[in-house]
C-alpha cells in the first residue's frame, strides 16, 4: 500500500532530497511551490502527509487557512522544515514533526519514518477486514451458538446470528484467524445490533499475544489489498 505526500516548497535541492527519502518509504510525492495551490489541492484530494517549507512566503497564511477551511486535510501528519529565519511555533502551525534546513538525511529519514508509522497506525486501527469464517459465541448462562463472522478489526468484529440467541447476553467470542495457527478468544460486549441478525461486537479483554497476532494479521490483509 503506497501512501501519498505533498511537499510545499520552492527549494528544489531540498525537494529532491525529500523525494528520494519519501520514495524509499514507499510514499508518492506531489510538489507544490505555491501555498494557495497546495491548499486547493489538499481540499480536493487525499494526502496522507504534508511537508511544508516554512521559509516559503505565505506559509503563515497557509497554516491559518488550512486549519480553518480544510479540516479533512488538517488530520494528516504535518511536517515542517525551516532555516534560521523560518522558525514557526509548532502549536500555531499544527505540525506534529519538524526538522531544519539544510536537510540532514539522517534526521529527515527518522522524522518522516515516524510520520509514516503514525499514518499507518491510524489506518490499521480502524481497518476492517471482510471475511467469512465461523465464530462461536457464549453468554452468561454458558449457552454456545455458532455465528458467521462478517468483518474484523483491532477493536472488535461484526457477526451474523441465527434466531434464538439473545445478543444482549453475549460475553465471549472465539474464532480462528484464516491462514494461521492463532485462535482468538476474547471477552466481549455488544456495541450494536439490528433486526436482521447483524451484531457489532467490541473486544473487552484479549490476551496481549493474541492481540499482537491479530494486529499482524490485519496489517497483512491491509497491505495485500
Amino acid at each position: 500500500m503506497t501512501l501519498s505526500s505533498m511537499v510545499v516548497s520552492r527549494d528544489w535541492q531540498e525537494v529532491s532530497v525529500l523525494e528520494c527519502i519519501l520514495g524509499g518509504l514507499h510514499m508518492d510525492v506531489a510538489v507544490e511551490s505555491e501555498p494557495q495551490k497546495a491548499l486547493a489541492r489538499l481540499t480536493n484530494s487525499k494526502i496522507d502527509a504534508l511537508i511544508v517549507d516554512c521559509d516559503l512566503n505565505g506559509t503563515g497564511q497557509f497554516f491559518r487557512e488550512l486549519r480553518r477551511e480544510a479540516p479533512r486535510a488538517s488530520t494528516v501528519p504535518l511536517v515542517i522544515m525551516s532555516g534560521p529565519h523560518g522558525k514557526h511555533d509548532m502549536e500555531a502551525t499544527g505540525a506534529m514533526f519538524a526538522f531544519d534546513k539544510p536537510i540532514s538525511v539522517e534526521q529527515a529519514v527518522r522524522t518522516l519514518s515516524a510520520a509514516r508509522n503514525m499514518i499507518l497506525d491510524g489506518r490499521l486501527r480502524y481497518h476492517r477486514a471482510g471475511l467469512e469464517v465461523p465464530v462461536t459465541l457464549s453468554g452468561r448462562r454458558q449457552k454456545r451458538v455458532g455465528a458467521q463472522l462478517i468483518n474484523l478489526s483491532q477493536g472488535g468484529l461484526q457477526v451474523r446470528l441465527e434466531d434464538g440467541f439473545d445478543a444482549s447476553d453475549l460475553l465471549r467470542a472465539s474464532f480462528a484467524l484464516p491462514g494461521t495457527k492463532c485462535g482468538v478468544k476474547a471477552d466481549v460486549e455488544v456495541a450494536w445490533s439490528d433486526d436482521r441478525g447483524n451484531v457489532g461486537i467490541r473486544f473487552v479483554k484479549i490476551a496481549s499475544q493474541v492481540q499482537h497476532s491479530l494486529r499482524l494479521w490485519l496489517a497483512q490483509q491491509y497491505f495485500a489489498n
